[in-house]
């Protein structure tokens, strides 16, 4: 009887560390009360709400966690208050979140036998109207803007080959194969309106990917690797010169507006992507000099 009542005693605390349950008939009966209250949906685990089965060291294993409530049933006011002050940027999200499922399911779809809606275009149709007008300004600023693509090239090229820092060109390289890859998958149609040049790069009204902007992401590549080596002007410089660049290229149709926000988000990507690849090869480089050989 007074065997059965210790028994009796330790299963109905199921939170507490049961170490003097050393027969198996115990044990068995521990582990199906686990398996009881999981099955039960009891998901929230607290560190001083479990149960350890007897023995220590072999037959345990996982089942020795039981799991409580829901982890909301434990919020308080208190709680709600600390997220909203502490964690404001989520709570923007979320409201974001909620308002472009709205959005979403309100807004009437554009007919395929329509041009696409660009809101980018939409905002920059004074400076459409004015290159459109006068093809001298078009023509200066696209050479402008192939002067940059170079300013890019040379940067990133010369960070390999003079300096012996490759990560910006493995970026640069990452980036464009990536590029070529999605802009072949979908062929966004030429954007009504567009104004091309012979001054621009490519050059001529050659052919060219839509998606996404190379030349926002290799000036984005430019300048990280700028800001890693503390040249804070000419980063400062080349962010710039990348903001006036995406309103040019919506000005002239030669992008949408999702070009260029990808375009900013592929150049951090790969660039993060170029530091893990550089990474993985010093711990299995015998001789670090050879980094920069691309080895």
């Amino acid at each position: 009887m007074a065997s059965a009542a210790t028994a009796t005693t330790q299963l109905s605390s199921p939170f507490r560390r049961s170490s003097k349950l050393n027969n198996n008939s115990n044990n068995n009966n521990d582990k199906a009360l686990i398996r009881d209250r999981v099955m039960r949906g009891k998901s929230r685990y607290n560190k001083d709400d479990h149960v350890h089965n007897g023995g220590g060291g072999g037959g345990g294993g996982g089942e020795g966690l039981c799991w409580k409530r829901p982890s909301f049933m434990y919020w308080t006011l208190e709680d709600v208050v600390h997220v909203a002050k502490y964690h404001w940027m989520p709570c923007v999200f979320a409201v974001g979140l909620l308002f472009f499922m709205a959005v979403e399911y309100t807004l009437q779809m554009v007919p395929p036998s329509s041009p696409p809606f660009d809101l980018g275009f939409v905002a920059t149709r004074p400076l459409h109207r004015v290159l459109e007008s006068w093809p001298e300004l078009n023509t200066l600023l696209a050479a402008l803007n192939t002067v940059f693509v170079g300013m890019q090239t040379t940067y990133i090229v010369w960070a390999w080959l003079i300096e012996g820092r490759p990560r910006a060109t493995i970026s640069a390289l990452f980036m464009f194969t990536c590029r070529g890859i999605l802009g072949y998958s979908t062929q966004l149609p030429l954007p009504q309106g567009f104004l091309g040049s012979g001054a621009d790069f490519p050059v001529g009204n050659v052919s060219f990917f839509l998606f996404f902007s190379g030349h926002v992401a290799g000036s984005v590549i430019a300048s990280l690797d700028m800001r890693r080596m503390q040249r804070w002007n000419m980063a400062w410089l080349f962010d710039v010169l990348n903001v006036l660049q995406a309103i040019r290229l919506l000005g002239t149709r030669g992008h949408y507006t999702i070009d260029l926000a990808v375009g900013f988000g592929a150049g951090y990507l790969f660039d993060s992507l170029a530091g893990k690849y550089e990474k993985n090869k010093r711990r299995t480089l015998s001789n670090p000099h050879k980094e920069a050989l691309l080895i």
